[in-house]
């Protein structure tokens, strides 16, 4: 994983059926084509002992204005240039703009600025606020300082670096209030542990036909003690 090309020398690729190449983050198809053809020139004297390619993931493919055409398109010409098996990873892509987490106010204290203690926790529930430059949405909520109240959200856990970010309302928070992340389906659910016990969240489904939630996982303390063997 991540071998440079500097340091691949004839015949370290002897046995292997295919190269995967993984460098997109939620970029259009014209940042795939530009990567393909760093690949080919980079690489290219490898295709013909190879049986696929892949091209890694973060295709925003889903996302209003992707230019799909664009995609098919370079599949279409490597495949055929090379006579090889191409294969995407779309992942985030498949639930993109889907899912929502809420959370609940559990405590308001104050430490030179307004602070919001809830339910939800970065570590447990959306590690990407930790682990890359990720900023999860929240419904009615803005920037610090867009809108009249500003405050640093964070979660239930003893680690100080437990913290979600900073957010602003249009009203001052209260203990009990209601706070929803948006576009939560996709890491949130693959992603989250039971650090320091805190419970993970239950899976629900929306019928909008009759307004109606459905509850379709719920994880307690077994689910919890299975996971440590």
């Amino acid at each position: 994983m991540g071998t440079l090309r500097s340091e691949i020398n004839p015949g370290d690729l002897d046995g292997l059926d295919g190269l995967h190449f993984h460098t997109l983050c939620e970029q259009d198809s014209d940042a795939l084509e530009h990567t393909v053809a760093a690949f080919e020139q980079k690489f290219g004297e490898f295709f013909p002992k190879l049986k696929w390619v892949n091209f890694g993931g973060g295709h925003h493919i889903t996302r209003p204005g992707y230019d799909i055409e664009r995609l098919v398109r370079v599949v279409k010409n490597f495949r055929e240039k090379y006579k090889l098996e191409i294969y995407l990873e779309p992942g985030e892509a498949v639930a993109l703009h889907t899912g929502a987490l809420a959370g609940t106010v559990l405590d308001l204290p104050k430490n030179k600025m307004n602070l919001a203690i809830l339910d939800v926790s970065a570590t447990a529930h959306m590690p990407d606020v930790l682990e890359m430059p990720y900023r999860p949405a929240i419904l009615g909520a803005g920037a610090a300082g867009e809108f009249a109240h500003t405050y640093r959200l964070g979660g239930p856990t003893c680690l100080a670096g437990d913290v979600i970010g900073d957010y602003s309302f249009a009203e001052p928070l209260k203990i009990g209030d209601r706070v929803v992340f948006l576009d939560m389906a996709h890491y949130t659910m693959v992603k989250t542990s039971t650090f320091n016990g805190v419970p993970l969240p239950d899976i629900a489904v929306f019928d909008p036909t009759v307004k109606n939630f459905r509850v379709v996982a719920h994880f307690g303390y077994e689910d919890y003690r299975r996971r440590l063997g």
